[in-house]
């Protein structure tokens, strides 16, 4: 069976990969780091090693076997572009996507720099959406690395939400998702921050998905934005065969 998620834009993860390291700031309070510990105290053999990278191999065609379509976050618990990963099993990952192809696929990364750099070499059918992960002004960059990929879907994940953005370069971009930081050290989202990024999204007519506030008991500073949940897609059914 998939494994099913609590994550709001999603129904499902799949795990080929299991750990990763820390390359920005929004990787300071990692929720995947936080819970590889976890389910190594409990004795889980995938997480032996804690957060170190890991292949898991045996999940590779997982997806294949899960006949009932969903919607699927890849690598919940890793970053399916690290660079210690190598692009002989990253064209593996894509292949099975290519193939199960009833299902959507949704990856997200903030090594932006390598996807540019691999995506001739991969094959992108339209049930893969592929996002980057944007928390600060710094950070911004990675939406024109993002712009280069032939992946019909593109999208921008603003979480964590570290702080102000003065302009965000939308043209080519299908879906917006923004969130706080959420865990026992949990950093400040400010809603003139989500604002901002919703205006644009509503100027330019694209998607825009608010996933939480955060905080360390993020279930008590819920969802809603100016008195609305936000919980706008791309229309899916379309980009399933």
């Amino acid at each position: 069976m998939a494994q099913l998620s609590s994550i709001e834009w999603t129904e499902a993860t799949w795990n080929p990969v299991t750990g990763c390291s820390k390359v920005s700031p929004g990787c300071k309070n990692c929720y995947a780091d936080r819970m590889s510990r976890r389910l190594k105290a409990m004795g889980n053999h995938r997480y032996r090693n804690g957060f170190e990278l890991a292949l898991q191999l045996d999940l590779l065609e997982a997806p294949l076997r899960w006949k009932t379509p969903r919607m699927i976050f890849v690598n919940s618990m890793s970053d399916l572009f690290h660079p210690r990963i190598p692009i002989s099993f990253i064209s593996e990952v894509f292949q099975v996507m290519n193939s199960a192809h009833w299902h959507i696929f949704q990856i997200l990364t903030k090594r932006s720099e390598r996807l540019a750099l691999l995506n001739k070499r991969l094959s992108w059918s339209k049930n893969i959406w592929m996002g980057i992960s944007v928390e600060s002004s710094d950070y911004v960059y990675r939406i024109e690395h993002l712009k280069t990929v032939d992946a019909q879907i593109k999208f921008i994940s603003f979480e964590p939400l570290l702080g102000p953005l003065s302009c965000i370069p939308l043209s080519g971009i299908d879906w917006i998702i923004v969130g706080g930081e959420s865990g026992p050290r949990a950093r400040e989202i400010k809603p003139e921050w989500v604002r901002f990024i919703r205006d644009n999204c509503l100027k330019n007519e694209i998607p825009f998905f608010f996933k939480q506030w955060g905080g360390k008991q993020k279930w008590k500073s819920g969802r809603r934005l100016d008195g609305k949940i936000w919980n706008e897609m791309p229309n899916k059914g379309f980009y399933i065969n």
